[in-house]
């Protein structure tokens, strides 16, 4: 038996073959489209909340707490509703709300400051004699922050980055609620909305084995970063 009768028996409700793959790529161009934006803008966040943190190296305490709110703010308000409520400013950004450009704006907003949050802590495990030792050799805190604070803290920083990109595949899929595309738009539509359950099914499994596979990557590059 080949394979295309094999699928057609096992799942009768799903036609085209082709859009679940076109689904599966959407997904994917939404996560590492937004990924690489929210370490980029949560990076030097977080390293930011480090340094103006009480005790740290430019310890600012207006400028943290006023970060502070900033991001405890946006990481408290549900994914969906902010998808929602950015739509007029995601529309301005990117000429449209629907798809996968007009997902990827909220995405990161939404994960941004999460991952801000767990460099600050990463950073935060960094041994306090290292950098005083740089400090004592006249290190800069830019230098300080290159060559000591985050080749120090790669390990933690990458576990942060796993962490962050699993919880972008849970956004991508409630993000096809209101029509950002992807798997999550499948399931939606022909899962919830048609009574399609077999589509349901597939999505579920597709976006289970793509967070085992980004949490298997994760914690490879995590023990290689301790090993050195």
């Amino acid at each position: 038996m080949s394979t295309a009768p094999l699928l057609q028996s096992l799942f009768p409700n799903i036609q085209d073959w082709g859009e679940m793959g076109q689904a599966c790529v959407d997904t994917l161009l939404m996560l590492g489209g937004s990924l690489a934006l929210t370490v980029a803008i949560g990076l030097p966040l977080g390293v930011l909340l480090y340094l103006t943190g009480p005790g740290q190296l430019r310890a600012r305490p207006k400028t943290y707490a006023a970060t502070s709110v900033v991001v405890n703010i946006l990481r408290s308000v549900p994914f969906i509703i902010l998808m929602i409520v950015m739509m007029p400013v995601t529309y301005a950004l990117v000429g449209t709300k629907l798809g996968v450009r007009g997902a990827i704006p909220p995405l990161v907003i939404g994960t941004a400051p999460f991952f801000a949050r767990l460099v600050e802590t990463s950073l935060r495990e960094v041994s306090r004699g290292v950098i005083e030792a740089a400090q004592a050799m006249g290190a800069s805190t830019w230098q300080i922050v290159r060559h000591v604070l985050l080749p120090e803290a790669r390990a933690g920083l990458w576990a942060g980055i796993t962490v962050t990109a699993i919880a972008l595949v849970g956004y991508t899929a409630m993000g096809g609620a209101i029509g950002s595309g992807g798997l999550g738009d499948l399931a939606y539509r022909y899962g919830y909305l048609s009574y399609k359950s077999d589509y349901m099914l597939v999505t579920v499994v597709l976006l289970v084995v793509l967070v085992q596979a980004l949490q298997v990557a994760g914690d490879r590059i995590v023990a290689r970063c301790k090993q050195h």
